[in-house]
């Protein structure tokens, strides 16, 4: 088990755990990636974004 916060993608309820106790649902880490003004790539993932919205 890791020590960062997570969150449930289906009713948004906050665990430590990999699986969400309220729905068993999967959680995803609650936290943005970190910026930086030297990323190479994020002229693409910023257009992989657009596309898919």
């Amino acid at each position: 088990m890791s020590g960062h916060i997570k969150r449930c993608e289906k009713d948004r309820t906050y665990t430590l755990k990999s699986q969400c106790p309220a729905c068993g649902g999967a959680t995803r880490t609650a936290h943005p990636a970190r910026f930086s003004p030297e990323d190479r790539l994020g002229e693409y993932r910023r257009r992989v974004k657009e596309w898919k919205i």
